[in-house]
């Protein structure tokens, strides 16, 4: 129908619309396939050309928790080390809620050409059909033969615990995450066992979505039992989850960090503009995004110089990427 209305053959409008039509036609006639394009509202049929040609453009990034700003370094990084090849699509799941491996089967329906999942839960790793081209994000812990880009959560945790130590408090407060996920669990387990190896106390916790509201309600409902315990310092498993707290804390005439020290996981942006300035473990998003990335694609073009049984890869060793304590005054008064 696009090659009648625009009087050019069918090889002419493939070249237009799978964009390989520079220097193989003349801009005239890629002006009159583009301009019949646009009057018969024609799209390209991708699943169709995917089954023909044995390839699909489309990656799926599954991300656990949306909400969180820490997903928009990590989702441009990983689209930029994908190429231009490759549409990415987010599946986003219910705030508080956790992909399983149904969502896993009911993407497949898509065809796509793999996977990039952050933040699962065993029984998602564990649920990945063998031969599927899959890179799992931010996964510590979980023992699975996909490969996978994880960050140092653990060690992290370990120097916030320390941090916190040094400046003499002794009873401390977690504020955790609804989605238990594997990330979520080894950065809190990794941070008490830490804080009571330095004599610290760490069992008063509450827990609430990735959201500051939330957050902030969840601070306010625990403080009262808190105060009467003598905690001095909250730490949260987010920066989102340490917004609320600030502001909650405020609110209740805490001053910070004389009253209550505070502290969070991610170091997003805006950390070092809130009020105080916001001690945080730097995780690097970007760096997260583009080394998935990049896993992947190679895993898809078979350029990881790995064998395969039954579609797993057998890459191996995990990459870790470094995490950093940025300490600022929602801690030390004078950082």
């Amino acid at each position: 129908m696009v090659a009648r209305e625009a009087g050019v053959s069918t090889a002419t409008v493939s070249l237009v619309v799978s964009g390989k039509a520079a220097g193989r036609i003349s801009a005239a006639n890629q002006a009159k396939v583009e301009a019949a394009v646009a009057r018969l509202g024609y799209i390209v049929d991708t699943a169709g050309s995917s089954l023909s040609k044995g390839f699909s453009p489309v990656v799926v990034l599954i991300a656990t928790d949306i909400s969180n700003p820490f997903y928009a370094d990590l989702t441009a990084s990983a689209r930029a080390a994908l190429g231009e090849r490759y549409e990415l699509l987010l599946s986003a799941n219910d705030p508080g809620s956790q992909a399983g491996p149904e969502a896993i089967r009911r993407l497949l329906s898509l065809r796509p050409a793999g996977f990039l999942i952050d933040a699962p839960s065993a029984e998602l790793a564990d649920g990945i059909p063998p031969g599927t081209n899959a890179v799992l994000l931010d996964a510590p812990g979980i023992d699975t033969p996909w490969p996978t880009v994880n960050l140092d959560v653990a060690g992290g945790a370990a120097e916030l615990a320390g941090h916190l130590a040094s400046l003499g408090h002794r009873h401390v407060a977690y504020v955790d995450s609804v989605i238990d996920a594997a990330t979520f669990r080894v950065r809190r387990e990794a941070f008490l066992t830490a804080a009571a190896d330095l004599g610290m106390e760490a069992s008063h916790a509450t827990r609430s979505l990735t959201a500051i509201d939330d957050a902030r309600r969840a601070f306010a409902a625990a403080w009262p039992e808190w105060r009467a315990a003598g905690v001095t310092a909250a730490v949260c498993c987010t920066d989102t989850h340490a917004y609320g707290v600030l502001e909650a804390a405020r609110s209740a005439g805490l001053a910070i960090p004389e009253d209550l020290a505070v502290a969070g996981f991610d170091d997003l942006p805006y950390s070092r503009h809130t009020s105080p300035p916001l001690t945080s473990v730097r995780l690097p998003s970007g760096e997260l995004g583009a080394a998935a990335g990049r896993a992947l694609r190679a895993l898809i073009e078979g350029t990881d110089g790995e064998s395969r049984t039954d579609g797993r890869s057998l890459l191996g060793r995990d990459a870790v990427l470094g995490s950093e304590l940025v300490v600022r005054s929602s801690t030390a008064g004078n950082a």
